[in-house]
């Protein structure tokens, strides 16, 4: 039983790192082909463009530290890891994974329109282009927040 409270457990802390992984990868492969297109007729765009060619790459990170503290949060249970809080890791998890993997590629295609924009607008590179985009990265960063509070234990205070 040990060790499927553990498998379980491992489950979600890999699927939190490789779902946002994976979402990243893929919003940034969207928005790098726009990127490139861009470029290779005004390469003096660069500048304008690598902050939105990159910004899905965050919700990887985000992935990668809910990662880290399931398994450091697993370390401390050690082998009294019960499948009720193998559970509660693995549900900890979710959110990032979900959230992350789903907003990186929509990111990436909000990052692709402003890269477009920004070939014929360059002064809208920040104002629309980089600001919209920060907008669908607010998801990564709740779906973040609240895998990082359940796995530290924090709740809300009940009502009185």
């Amino acid at each position: 039983m040990e060790q499927i409270a553990m498998g379980v457990a491992l489950l979600g802390a890999a699927m939190a790192a490789f779902m946002a992984g994976i979402g990243s990868a893929w919003g940034i492969g969207i928005a790098g082909r726009s990127a490139t297109g861009v470029l290779s007729e005004k390469p003096e765009r660069y500048g304008a463009l690598f902050l939105q060619v990159v910004l899905p790459g965050t919700q990887g990170f985000y992935g990668f530290v809910i990662a880290f503290f399931a398994m450091t949060t697993i370390k401390k249970f050690g082998a009294d890891l019960a499948l009720a809080d193998s559970l509660a890791i693995f549900a900890a998890c979710l959110p990032i994974a979900f959230a992350g993997m789903i907003s990186a590629i929509h990111q990436g295609k909000t990052c692709a329109a402003g890269i477009l924009m920004t070939a014929k607008r360059p002064e809208m590179a920040v104002k629309a282009g980089v600001l919209y985009a920060a907008m669908v990265e607010v998801y990564a960063v709740l779906g973040f927040l609240i895998s990082l509070l359940i796995l530290l234990g924090i709740t809300p205070p009940a009502a009185a």
